[in-house]
């Protein structure tokens, strides 16, 4: 899962459980995007890397889901494009959920 988690909600949990239900192992990727612009219409970024990790954990320790057995947490530059080769060994999905979750 790669994304900005400013902060992480309700819909973030929804996607994790979704994808450790496929993989049962899940990277969470921070984009480094503290005070700075995530892109267009991601400008506004307040929480730093703790907080985000925090905000992360906590929420995911609360549906049973810990950090270093079902779950780790890194942060990588601030990804805007994902390019891949053929063959690559891995799908890239988008999920979709109704207008309450997301």
């Amino acid at each position: 899962m790669l994304g900005r988690w400013q902060p992480w909600h309700d819909g973030h949990q929804a996607l994790f459980k979704r994808c450790i239900a496929k993989t049962g192992q899940v990277m969470i990727q921070v984009r480094d995007v503290h005070n700075v612009s995530g892109g267009d219409s991601q400008g506004d970024n307040p929480f730093d890397w703790e907080a985000v990790c925090t905000n992360i954990e906590s929420s995911l320790l609360r549906d049973g889901f810990k950090r270093g057995f079902d779950f780790e947490i890194m942060m990588v530059p601030n990804i805007v494009n994902i390019s891949y080769g053929r063959g690559v060994g891995y799908a890239i999905e988008e999920e979709m959920f109704d207008d309450k979750v997301q």
